[in-house]
């Protein structure tokens, strides 16, 4: 079972580039049913479009910014998608003790695949290797 960090996410959702090739041969050796995401990687996703638009002036900015909200939603509907739940949170709490150097976000998605037992797959490794009891894989490389 994998979950998806944002960066697998938002380079699925480009869908070009040798990164996505390389993506996309590693997914068809797995099931759909094996593949996740988390509603953290959402929120990031959103949380990233929503400071574009903030930052731009203009129609043009505003429809791009618009449509990416619009392509998040509807990708994000069709996806196997797991939340930020209690397990999720007393994992979080566990982790937030160590005090380690790694992002809060990144935290939030840590301890939703520690809890339901995942593979992470990321190309942020050096921070996700901070993290006891994290298994991490990069399927961009």
């Amino acid at each position: 079972m994998f979950l998806f960090d944002t960066n697998h996410i938002s380079v699925w959702q480009r869908g070009e580039g040798a990164s996505y090739e390389r993506l996309s041969s590693r997914l068809s050796n797995h099931s759909g049913e094996h593949i996740f995401v988390s509603i953290v990687s959402f929120h990031e996703l959103l949380n990233g479009w929503n400071a574009y638009m903030a930052k731009r002036q203009g129609s043009e900015f505003l429809v791009r910014a618009y449509f990416e909200f619009e392509t998040i939603l509807k990708d994000f509907s069709v996806m196997q998608l797991l939340p930020f739940d209690r397990k999720a949170a007393e994992v979080y709490d566990e982790l937030a003790k160590g005090r380690l150097r790694v992002g809060s976000m990144d935290l939030r998605i840590a301890a939703i695949a520690i809890a339901n037992q995942m593979t992470l797959l990321t190309q942020n490794t050096v921070d996700f290797e901070r993290i006891p009891g994290l298994q991490i894989d990069d399927w961009l490389v």
